[in-house]
């Protein structure tokens, strides 16, 4: 039985060690989370397994780190300064803040409607009523009041003003002095460092359309309700391609990406059958977008919720960043007469004139899909002998732990050499980690090992070192299966190539 509510996840991630409330000593930081000695390992996976399959393994991609802070005039001409905004709403009694949107919704059906009602909205249209409600903040203000909107924290009806914006970037000085000219922003996504290094990637590869930029990296929003453990955090991890492509290909570039994002999650475990494609509304697309899917992921507890968005972006960007060069205006751009080459074109490749890329943006959170893998991978079962067992049924390739080598007798000098040198060469396959596991207890430690996904455990025993009652055992190990809990006994002179293909 898979996880069926969000706490399950969250006690097991504190109580195994994959995460951790962040500055928890000090009563914690909201929106920010630390990440443990397992949940490291299973967060660098995803992130393995995602640049392997869009970067190794296709022929039209390029890597990027680009830098977390920067340049205000980036954010302002991509549309961040103006555009990058929730609309929040403050409590006057006791000053709490909460994002709009999420207020409505976390409402009993019943004061929805009412809402729905005073604004002269369709209840049924969620997207619909929270734009009638930015439309007209005094009339919004009056109807949260009147339709008896409770305060999340407090549970009383409260005394609501009215919705403005609010820019969600992080804003930081630059240099010793802090004044007007010398702030940065912490970057609200990782594409911007895409396209203003547009032009040093396709100079320093020779690339020709079609072709991608995957990133993998820190973002930063000013969330004004953070919640939901690690789904809505502030400071967050983005998986992002921009794959740039010959205007008038963009649609068909738009679906091919669609397809390969849903066969990536299949491959980590988490099944198309709980994946929702929403083809997004045209009032709700971004400013940049022509046309988005967003992958919605059935998640315990807060049902369908998006973990990877797929946007056409167009032209927007590059041509925004051109513009704002001054070197090839939003007109002359489509102007197919063009004697120079704009800094942000690339030559078409059937007419070899500058044109600007149309873009096709998959972009996952690492944070989202680490909380789906595991909530996918979380099971309980029943055994025969009437006890429960929790086990993390992780992917070989995503486990944090990929073996782990217990001695059975931990104070026995030559069972545990014997342990630590297995351990040793396993380690050297470089498939991940190996743990030398000696806490004393088999029966602890197998259990232990389900529950954060080990694939395989490895026993060194007294028939291991010919010391037990079957001399046909020596020179063996037992290994142990964590989803079927079968126990086989293998040569340790075969243990690696064993274990090499069970984890291929």
């Amino acid at each position: 039985m898979p996880a069926t509510s969000m706490e399950e996840l969250v006690s097991l991630c504190k109580r195994r060690g994959f995460i951790f409330q962040g500055s928890e000593i000090y009563g914690g930081l909201q929106g920010f989370y630390d990440y443990g000695p397992l949940g490291v390992e299973l967060k660098n996976n995803i992130k393995a397994a995602w640049w392997r399959t869009n970067v190794y393994e296709r022929d039209d991609m390029e890597g990027l780190d680009a830098s977390i802070i920067m340049h205000r005039m980036v954010l302002r001409h991509s549309g961040h300064e103006a555009t990058f905004s929730d609309p929040m709403v403050d409590n006057k009694r006791n000053g709490k803040r909460y994002r709009l949107d999420h207020l409505v919704k976390d409402q009993k059906a019943d004061v929805q409607v009412k809402v729905a009602e005073l604004m002269g909205a369709d209840a049924d249209n969620f997207a619909a009523l929270v734009a009638a409600l930015n439309a007209n903040p005094a009339q919004a203000s009056q109807a949260l009041k009147d339709a008896g909107v409770r305060d999340p924290f407090s549970g009383e009806v409260g005394d609501w003003t009215e919705p403005r914006p609010f820019n969600m970037m992080f804003k930081t000085t630059i240099g010793p002095v802090a004044d007007e000219d010398s702030y940065g922003y912490l970057r609200p996504e990782t594409a911007q460092g895409i396209f203003t290094n547009f032009k040093n990637v396709v100079d320093s590869t020779s690339r020709r359309l079609p072709f991608g930029i995957a990133q993998i990296g820190k973002a930063f929003r000013n969330e004004i309700t953070p919640r939901n453990f690690i789904f809505r955090v502030r400071e967050l991890e983005q998986m992002e391609i921009e794959f740039f492509c010959t205007p008038g290909t963009d649609e068909e570039w738009h679906e091919h990406w669609l397809e390969q994002r849903l066969k990536w999650w299949e491959a980590q475990g988490v099944p198309r059958s709980k994946i929702e494609i929403l083809d997004v509304p045209q009032e709700d697309l971004a400013h940049y977008s022509k046309r988005t899917y967003d992958l919605m992921y059935d998640y315990p507890t807060l049902g369908h919720e998006e973990i990877e968005g797929i946007a056409n972006r167009t032209d927007f960007d590059l041509g925004s960043h051109t513009k704002a060069q001054g070197e090839l205006g939003i007109q002359a751009r489509v102007d197919e007469n063009l004697d120079s080459v704009a800094k942000l074109t690339i030559p078409h490749p059937e007419t070899n004139k500058p044109v600007v890329p149309f873009v096709i943006e998959p972009s996952a959170g690492v944070d989202r899909a680490m909380l789906a893998v595991l909530s996918e991978a979380f099971t309980k079962e029943t055994l025969e002998n009437g006890s429960e067992r929790i086990v993390l049924k992780l992917k070989p390739h995503l486990a944090p732990i990929k073996v782990a080598v217990i001695p059975l007798a931990r104070n026995r000098e030559e069972i545990t050499t014997v342990a630590r040198a297995i351990k040793a060469e396993l380690q050297g396959l470089g498939l991940g980690r190996v743990l030398y596991e000696d806490s004393g207890n088999i029966g602890k430690a197998y259990r232990r090992h389900d529950e954060v996904g080990t694939p395989f455990c490895v026993t060194v025993d007294f028939d291991t070192v010919g010391k037990g009652e079957d001399p046909n055992l020596t020179d063996t190990v037992t290994v142990r299966d964590r989803d079927t809990l079968g126990q086989e006994r293998v040569k340790i002179s075969e243990l690696a190539g064993w274990i090499r293909e069970k984890l291929r």
